[in-house]
């Protein structure tokens, strides 16, 4: 399933909530999704009716992220805790409060 990218920039600004279904969709399907975690189709139709264990949704995190441009983060996904899963998605601010940004060289 593809997301018309012209789509997403209108729609950029609201954040997407999908159903457990509708991220399978998203991420090509019950096969696909089972190939991803390594385990059979009968585990991904059945997260399709009682929900993504917190496991795969864990390592599926960022993909969704990608295939959904952003508009499911694993912010999204993760509210609570993200912070201890990646900790480089925190915001770093200095001394003034504001946002530090390194420079590269």
């Amino acid at each position: 399933m593809q997301i018309n990218n012209k789509w997403v920039k209108l729609c950029n600004m609201e954040k997407l909530k999908l159903t457990d279904s509708a991220i399978i969709d998203l991420l090509g399907g019950t096969a696909k999704v089972a190939k991803m975690c390594k385990c059979d189709q009968a585990t991904v139709s059945t997260w399709r009716k009682r929900g993504i264990a917190h496991g795969p949704l864990l390592f599926l995190a960022a993909r969704i992220e990608k295939e959904s441009h952003g508009l499911v983060t694993r912010k999204d996904l993760f509210p609570n805790n993200f912070w201890l899963i990646w900790p480089e998605m925190l915001e770093k601010h200095n001394s003034f409060g504001l946002q530090h940004e390194v420079d590269e060289e």
